[in-house]
């Protein structure tokens, strides 16, 4: 994409840990806007492979794997490689210089105060965390946005105070050496949040998401088995579609029309718990079934992802190269 677009005023920067098979919850909490985005911005989106071994530093083996795995979820979904530039972080180089340089001038308190570090610390209490590498994610994740000078960054509401940290470093730089780097607005994400199959938060850990790549019978298996309305505990007795983990699936993936058929069904108790799980396997057989077929066409072409990624990370990279260099010289390290 050219540097003289009429995107380049709007450009955006986001990235996703490669961790696992996408589901569902990624699509309709990150890749639906993406996808979107792609029409009406400049987009970088990036494989955040550093920011894994965050947390997979013990055990990385499998990122590697998941690299490629994570680019055919995106393009299967819907990414376009003609209309946004997809590229893996560990391969512009650029990053980590510009996040050592960051760090220098970043109070170790603004890390300490952040709101997810401890929640995080709690959550994966099972992993040792206590390292600078995690404590300093924040900056890395700066790094990563300010780089590219982006004015949007695309984030869920739980994501604003990473948001928030990335301007104050943007600003302290600012101050420091002089302008430089654009305060990047938040552009927030619409909240399509999917609860699990068993209601409880959709991960993969917990064995409750459907995969965008999910075998149907897989799938079907899987929404037979979801937990419905309490209040019908037999066929005759009314439920309620607000307390049934199956109706926001059907806000999503089901015609609209269908809908209030749904509601006077459950309400009214002339359908049984069984029928709204068939309709909504049917709506999520036409969801899954064209990128699945997207998916597929990177079986027959191995080397596919290689060549998509090398393009995406020489264009990050010529980006990136020419943002350090300009920052490089106003902290007078360009010898």
């Amino acid at each position: 994409m050219s540097e003289n677009t009429p995107k380049e005023n709007k450009r955006i920067v986001s990235g996703m840990r490669p961790t696992g098979p996408l589901h569902l919850g990624h699509y309709f909490g990150v890749l639906k806007n993406w996808v979107e985005l792609q029409e009406t911005h400049e987009c970088l989106f990036f494989v955040a492979d550093w920011h894994a071994l965050t947390t997979e530093y013990a055990d990385p083996k499998r990122i590697k794997g998941f690299v490629p795995e994570l680019v055919k979820d995106w393009v299967a979904a819907g990414l376009d490689p003609e209309k946004c530039v997809l590229f893996q972080q560990s391969q512009v180089k650029e990053h980590v210089e510009l996040h050592l340089l960051l760090s220098m001038l970043t109070p170790v308190s603004w890390l300490e105060r952040c709101p997810t570090y401890k929640d995080q610390l709690t959550e994966l209490a099972a992993k040792d965390l206590t390292t600078y590498g995690f404590l300093g994610y924040p900056v890395l994740m700066a790094s990563d946005i300010l780089l590219y000078k982006p004015a949007f960054v695309p984030v869920g509401q739980d994501q604003l105070p990473h948001l928030e940290l990335t301007r104050e470093i943007a600003r302290r730089a600012n101050h420091l050496y002089g302008n430089f780097f654009p305060e990047p607005q938040a552009l927030l994400t619409p909240d399509a949040k999917l609860t699990g199959l068993d209601g409880r938060k959709m991960s993969k850990s917990y064995g409750n998401a459907i995969g965008l790549s999910e075998d149907p019978a897989s799938m079907k298996k899987k929404v037979m088995s979801m937990l419905t309305c309490e209040k019908r505990a037999r066929l005759t007795d009314p439920g309620d579609p607000k307390e049934c983990n199956l109706f926001p699936y059907h806000e999503l993936l089901t015609d609209p029309a269908r809908l209030p058929e749904i509601v006077e069904g459950c309400t009214h108790a002339t359908w049984g718990c069984g029928d709204c799980k068939k309709l909504l396997v049917e709506s999520m057989t036409a969801f899954l079934e064209p990128i699945r077929d997207r998916r597929k066409a990177f079986d027959a072409k191995p080397d596919l992802v290689r060549e998509l990624l090398e393009k995406g990370n020489a264009a990050a990279r010529q980006r990136a190269c020419r943002n350090l260099e300009a920052f490089r010289k106003k902290l007078n390290l360009n010898f």
